[in-house]
């Protein structure tokens, strides 16, 4: 006679209930790695407004405030833009998808850009280094992988009460 157990370490990454584990979060490893995938989602969407962003500012000799501002709304744009489009191949229509979206990213993609662009200010002459300075790129890489490392619990303590990325998989095809 022989029982399979399941733990953490071997339940399905999305749990269990009908079908795709929507009902009962993952928990333990299996829930700190769909915590990693959302905010390399986020991540995703957010470092390419983010450097479009510094790279249009710093390119057009902007204020620091000017740049952050651009960088943060393109990095909105871009990370809600990237959880959209696949919730609108799910067939739900553009106002859910927009709202979906909403609830999905916006306090992860808010945390990660408070973090990132609070370091590229903290970085002395970062701001100011020019976009062919290693300076620039350097303190943008560091901050965004501060910003990864800060925001996977905020994602992993928002997809254990069924709420951030969680509401995504809802929609998943």
């Amino acid at each position: 006679m022989t029982e399979q157990r399941h733990d953490e370490r071997t339940r399905p990454a999305g749990g269990y209930g009908h079908g795709h584990g929507h009902d009962d979060p993952a928990r333990g490893r299996a829930l700190t790695r769909l915590a990693v995938s959302a905010t390399l989602h986020c991540l995703t969407g957010c470092a390419i407004g983010e450097v479009l962003g510094m790279v249009i500012g710093t390119a057009l000799g902007w204020s620091d405030g000017a740049t952050i501002a651009l960088a943060v709304g393109l990095a909105f744009l871009f990370g809600y833009a990237l959880t959209i489009t696949p919730v609108l191949r799910s067939g739900l229509p553009l106002r859910a998808a927009v709202r979906v979206a909403l609830a999905a990213d916006t306090l992860s993609i808010l945390v990660m850009e408070v973090v990132d662009n609070g370091i590229m200010l903290a970085v002395p002459g970062a701001m100011d280094a020019g976009l062919a300075s290693p300076l620039f790129w350097g303190a943008l890489a560091v901050a965004l992988a501060v910003a990864f490392v800060v925001t996977v619990p905020v994602n992993r303590a928002l997809i254990a009460r069924g709420r951030g990325h969680a509401v995504v998989h809802r929609y998943h095809s």
